[in-house]
């Protein structure tokens, strides 16, 4: 049996965003789109991922307001996996870095992205993370 690739498990078609857009309209796509992270994009591919935790913290915490621009939260240059790299190393990359969500990289155009919560429910459906993230949403 082969090992399980990325791609298998990743959330494709993930949202992106400019780097000029506001943590306000982010915020606002975030919660229409029902997600927790968006990547950060432009010209030159994906130049940050930023979650809802990093536009409190990072904007919010710091007396910023809705009109701040996403790239003031956003992690740079974030981590990246290919879609044929192993699930195994997505798993590692997590581990070794503390991060909850990778994004997957092909040619140089972001192409999805991997969360704790993909893998989960892909390794270990019946675990209370693989169960809370395969659940519909309650609000």
């Amino acid at each position: 049996m082969s090992s399980q690739l990325v791609r298998d498990v990743m959330t494709t078609s993930p949202v992106m965003v400019r780097p000029d857009q506001t943590v306000g309209e982010v915020a606002k796509l975030m919660r229409e789109q029902d997600i927790g992270a968006v990547l950060v994009t432009d010209n030159a591919g994906t130049t940050g991922l930023v979650t809802d935790r990093d536009i409190v913290v990072r904007v919010l915490a710091d007396d910023g307001g809705p009109e701040t621009e996403v790239s003031v939260a956003a992690t740079a240059a974030p981590l990246a996996l290919r879609p044929e790299d192993p699930v195994e190393a997505a798993i590692e990359t997590m581990r070794a870095h503390a991060v909850r969500r990778v994004p997957v990289v092909q040619n140089g155009q972001a192409v999805g992205i991997v969360s704790l919560g993909d893998l989960a429910q892909t390794r270990d459906p019946d675990s209370v993370l693989g169960a809370i993230s395969s659940a519909r949403p309650t609000h």
